[in-house]
C-alpha cells in the first residue's frame, strides 16, 4: 500500500472519540520526535514552518514552503500532509506536482485570501481542478474560513460552512477544515456535512481529542500551537542560562 493510501484509510471507519490525530512538525527534527511518540502522520503547519524559517504567517515564498516538506517528508517513514495556504498562485498542475515532488500525500488548501472568503463556485471549480490533476495521488483537505473571516454569528457561519463543505465535496474534496468552529457547533457541522472533518484542536486546555471526536471530529490537527510551545520552553531554557 503507498503512503497516500496508507494516509486516506487512517481517515476510514473512525469510530466516535477516536479520531485520527496529527501533530504539525515544523522541521525534520521535530517531526522525528513526533513519530517517535507513535503517531501514524502528520500535518505541517504553514505557520509553524513560517516561524522555522522567519517568515510572517502567510509570507513564506514557495519554494522555501516546498523545501521545508520536502526534509520533512525525507526525515520520516509516516505519511506527511502539507498545508500549502491559499496555493501560492500556482496553477492546479503546477501545484500538485511541486508538492508531489517533496513526497507528501496530502495537502490542505483555503479558501479565504487577503482577509476575505473567495467565491466559494469559483474556490470549487479551482478544487476540482487540482482534484483532476492530483488524479488519487493526493489527499485533499478543504479548509473552510467562515469562521475566521466570514459571518460572526457562529451559527450563521457554521451553516455556510455546510454549504462550502457540499460544493468542496462535490468537487473531489477528501475532507473539509472548517477552521476556529467553536465546540458547540460541532455536531450541527457533522451532521451536514459528507465526509471526514478537520477540527482544530489544542494542546493545553479545552476539549481533548477523545471528546472532539465524540462531538465529530474525524481528524484533529493543531495549526501552529506546538512550534508556538516548543518557542516558549526554549525561552524559559535560556532564561537560566545568564
Amino acid at each position: 500500500m503507498s503512503r497516500v493510501e496508507v494516509f486516506r484509510a487512517l481517515h476510514r471507519r473512525r469510530c466516535p472519540g477516536d479520531p485520527l490525530v496529527l501533530p504539525g512538525p515544523w522541521d525534520a527534527a521535530s517531526a522525528r520526535v513526533f513519530v517517535e511518540a507513535g503517531f501514524p502522520a502528520l500535518a505541517t503547519p504553514s505557520a509553524g514552518v513560517a516561524a522555522s524559517l522567519g517568515y510572517e504567517d502567510g509570507q513564506t515564498p514557495a519554494d522555501e514552503m516546498f523545501a521545508a516538506v520536502a526534509r520533512i517528508v525525507r526525515a520520516v517513514d509516516v505519511p506527511v500532509s502539507a498545508d500549502l495556504e491559499g496555493g501560492y498562485g500556482l496553477a492546479p498542475g503546477e501545484l500538485v506536482e511541486r508538492l508531489l515532488e517533496t513526497g507528501a500525500v496530502g495537502c490542505n488548501l483555503e479558501d479565504s485570501e487577503d482577509g476575505r472568503l473567495k467565491d466559494p463556485q469559483r474556490h470549487a471549480d479551482w478544487l476540482a481542478e487540482v482534484r483532476h490533476a492530483a488524479g488519487g495521488r493526493l489527499f485533499v483537505n478543504a479548509r473552510i474560513d467562515t469562521f475566521e473571516v466570514g459571518d460572526t454569528d457562529p451559527k450563521q457561519a457554521a451553516e455556510q460552512a455546510i454549504e462550502r463543505a457540499a460544493l468542496y465535496v462535490a468537487a473531489g474534496a477528501d475532507c473539509v477544515y472548517p477552521i476556529g468552529a467553536p465546540v458547540d457547533v460541532l455536531p450541527l457541522l457533522r451532521s451536514g456535512i459528507q465526509g471526514p472533518v478537520n477540527v482544530h484542536g489544542t494542546v493545553a486546555g479545552g476539549p481533548s481529542p477523545t471528546e472532539l471526536g465524540e462531538l465529530g471530529a474525524t481528524r484533529i490537527t493543531f495549526g501552529p500551537q506546538l512550534q508556538r510551545g516548543a518557542t516558549r520552553a526554549l525561552r524559559e531554557i535560556v532564561a537560566d542560562l545568564g
